[in-house]
């Protein structure tokens, strides 16, 4: 029982100085999108642990010696309802407000600095050719210089990073060697593509009427 408010302290202490950086870092993925630089679980876990040590810093000096007081108090375990709230309504401050905030403001700057090239929360230009796309043809260039194609509907899917970029269109139709679309393929059940194994990916918007393929 001696060694409990000692375990409870260094429980709070760890909570103290991972926690917020944690916050930080999920709003910051969250707000801003996931970028290639941080897909490694890593180097996200290192960016966490950076913003905790600057955020634990910034504490320490912005309050330093009231933290030291209201820890000494609550690891006595004779506190009162006023203390405990008082240290709920601090946690929530240090561990979420303050690093939302951070994120907030951090963001914020770096989108400002980006007016030439806006950032948005697309982290490729595959998830952006496909965030919202309408019912189209689709059609490709395979690496051995064939074309494939077929209809992008309502039933078809694209992959979002970080996964692989994959195309299922739920139509395919026969490709003419100049990549014209000639005529739907019989009993189609749809095509599988993958974009590490084609050249070129076109898009193509039906001008008049669109074919009964949804």
């Amino acid at each position: 029982m001696g060694q409990a408010p000692s375990t409870a302290l260094q429980l709070g202490l760890l909570v103290l100085f991972v926690l917020p950086g944690i916050t930080y870092q999920f709003l910051r993925e969250r707000w801003r999108g996931p970028v290639p630089g941080e897909r490694d679980l890593g180097e996200r876990v290192l960016r966490s642990l950076a913003a905790s040590i600057v955020l634990d810093v910034a504490y320490l000096i912005a309050a330093g010696p009231e933290l030291v007081r209201l820890v000494r108090g609550i690891h006595g375990w004779d506190v009162s309802g006023s203390t405990l709230r008082v240290a709920g309504l601090l946690g929530l401050l240090l561990f979420v407000v303050i690093p939302a905030a951070a994120a907030g403001a951090v963001t914020l700057v770096q989108r400002r600095r980006r007016r030439t090239a806006r950032y948005l929360n697309t982290p490729t230009a595959w998830d952006w050719m496909f965030r919202d796309r309408g019912s189209c043809f689709a059609r490709v260039r395979l690496s051995d210089g064939t074309w494939a194609g077929g209809w992008y509907g309502s039933r078809s899917y694209a992959s979002s990073y970080p996964h692989p970029a994959e195309l299922y269109l739920q139509t395919a139709w026969v490709m003419g060697p100049d990549g014209r679309f000639l005529r739907p393929v019989e009993g189609s059940a749809g095509l599988h593509l993958r974009a590490s194994d084609v050249d070129l990916v076109e898009l193509l918007d039906v001008p008049a009427q669109e074919p009964s393929t949804d």
